[in-house]
């Protein structure tokens, strides 16, 4: 396509300005994309506030947010699953498909993913993307454009509950009530979990548990975790907090798993896995998730638009990376790059 469209590009700490740039034409195995819908993640804000995450460093000018949602424009010349019109959801990581990681099946870890909004990759705070055809994924009907973009988070969640191999009959602790930790929640009831107990700071975030199908909520700020809450099967430790770390894990049961998900600079004692044999693992985005998320959101079983608390345009996009610090009821904001906030 020979015409512009509008993007939100961060050129340093806070400062992100509108810019015009050609409208990609899509490889033969991509996709055009009309952006609908993005999600604010927290790692768009981390790199907003800080210019980095760990190792990954905004050196040049980057279009924010991976967590997207659209309808299919035009399509490449060897494109075949796809055509224009469809609405999709797109994964936001394409990886090599050639390297050790790829083949075994594990894509997440390929070294050479190209993921939207890591740098220096663009993202999706944009009015189009391209995108291979293999992770643009149809939605069905009864999924709106928001509860689309926020698959990817859900993903997130999905591939957290897979590695804890949560079954009916599974007690499950989720620390941390931010979206990741309230979608854990919808998954592991999803998944039949027996009991589910949440911990957090803040009263409206572990409100916001319970309604999406938390047992028993914890405000660790008021009063510490205990056995009494629960003696869980499963840690998802959403909070990447050193604190909530700790008291978790004397509330395993012994041969339990933690599976680590927040990101933070936390220290884990080996004497607290050893005495009870845990096992733990770490989650590094997600592989093969796509297709259950959608199924878990098209069906009703996960509840994605309870999370969107604040819509946005294109021209807001400062607005919507700062909704998190100027309002502590936020949960999710939603940037529309074609239209104003609905």
């Amino acid at each position: 396509m020979s015409e512009n469209q509008r993007l939100a590009v961060l050129h340093g700490i806070r400062d992100i300005r509108i810019e015009e740039r050609l409208v990609p034409d899509p490889g033969p195995r991509q996709v055009l994309v009309k952006v609908a819908a993005v999600g604010v993640c927290g790692s768009d804000v981390h790199y907003y506030e800080h210019g980095r995450i760990a190792d990954f460093v905004v050196r040049k000018p980057l279009v924010l947010g991976h967590e997207a949602s659209g309808t299919i424009v035009a399509v490449g010349e060897q494109v075949r699953a796809l055509t224009v019109g469809q609405r999709v959801a797109l994964e936001p990581g394409v990886p090599c498909g050639t390297c050790r990681e790829c083949r075994l099946g594990r894509y997440n870890l390929c070294p050479d993913v190209q993921f939207f909004a890591t740098p220096p990759v663009d993202g999706a705070f944009a009015e189009y993307v391209v995108i291979d055809e293999a992770f643009a994924h149809p939605i069905p009907a009864s999924l709106s454009d928001e509860a689309a973009a926020l698959v990817e988070p859900l993903s997130v969640a999905v591939w957290a509950a897979g590695k804890a191999r949560i079954e009916p009959g599974t007690s499950v602790l989720v620390t941390g009530a931010g979206p990741i930790g309230l979608l854990c929640v919808q998954v592991a009831r999803a998944r039949a979990a027996s009991r589910i107990v949440v911990t957090d700071v803040s009263d409206h975030r572990l409100a916001a548990a319970k309604r999406m199908g938390a047992h028993d909520v914890v405000n660790v700020r008021e009063r510490p975790l205990s056995t009494r809450d629960i003696e869980a099967n499963v840690l998802l430790e959403c909070s990447g907090n050193q604190a909530a770390v700790e008291s978790a894990l004397r509330c395993m049961m012994p041969g339990g798993t933690v599976v680590l998900v927040g990101m933070g600079d936390v220290a884990l004692s080996i004497d607290a896995f050893q005495a009870k044999e845990l096992w733990v693992t770490g989650t590094f985005r997600y592989a093969h998730a796509y297709p259950a998320s959608i199924a878990l959101a098209g069906s009703g079983s996960v509840q994605l638009e309870g999370l969107v608390t604040g819509h946005f345009g294109l021209d807001e996009v400062t607005g919507a990376l700062e909704a998190f610090r100027n309002d502590p009821t936020s949960l999710k904001a939603i940037v529309h790059p074609n239209s104003r906030a609905p």
